[in-house]
């Protein structure tokens, strides 16, 4: 019998420790075919087969094989803001949000994959004024849910050094009102992305990260 293949290879993580060495133009166009065999065709087929998966956490997240426009993230930088102009992310991102949301500000999953880096995360990530004031607002008036939703999961991301206006500084979860981002996240080693069963780990993964992103669901009021 043969033996149990992955979506991902030792070659995904040898392309972008090279690519973050050689990070030019020429140097990518010369490296396009590895760039499509290596990282862009795995990732959409881990993308379509990771679908059914995430619906059974949620019927309503979405997991979009499309080349363009869907949960696989470009390669290439916006570096029109940026003092790094290097033109080429050195990861593979990819995004599985919920139907009713409009871009990455909103709640769901997303995995990770850089030599040495590899995550999957869930939650909110850089939410705009009204879904924080929406998602502080549900952890003030409903604690008991809250500590049920991230009770054991650790919260990551920016943070405020005052509470919000309108908040009680002596909230018993005021240091997580006073978050911006409201991400949690599970790490995976290169190793582990390479395996034949990494579709299942990165989906247990978020099904024991999923209270997060329903409880932040309810509160922008998004089917989940």
């Amino acid at each position: 019998m043969a033996p149990r293949r992955g979506h991902f290879s030792p070659g995904l993580f040898r392309f972008l420790r090279e690519l973050a060495r050689n990070n030019s133009r020429d140097w990518f166009q010369a490296n396009r075919e590895r760039y499509e065999k290596a990282l862009r065709e795995p990732c959409l087929s881990f993308v379509s087969d990771a679908g059914p998966a995430l619906r059974g956490i949620s019927r309503e997240i979405v997991a979009d094989p499309r080349p363009v426009g869907g949960s696989l993230f470009r390669i290439y930088r916006d570096t029109r803001f940026s003092k790094d102009k290097s033109p080429y992310k050195t990861h593979a991102g990819m995004y599985f949000p919920l139907r009713a949301g409009k871009d990455v500000h909103t709640p769901g999953f997303y995995l990770h994959l850089e030599p040495g880096g590899c995550f999957a995360a869930a939650g909110l990530w850089h939410g705009d004024a009204p879904a924080l004031a929406k998602v502080r607002g549900a952890i003030a008036e409903r604690p008991n849910d809250w500590k049920k939703a991230c009770g054991r999961l650790p919260l990551q991301g920016d943070a405020l050094s005052r509470p919000p206006r309108g908040f009680d500084a002596s909230h018993p979860f005021i240091e997580d009102i006073k978050r911006k981002d409201f991400i949690t996240s599970v790490r995976f080693s290169d190793k582990d992305v390479a395996g034949p069963r990494f579709l299942s780990a990165f989906a247990a993964a978020c099904r024991k990260m999923s209270p997060l992103p329903k409880f932040l669901a309810k509160a922008l009021d998004l089917s989940w």
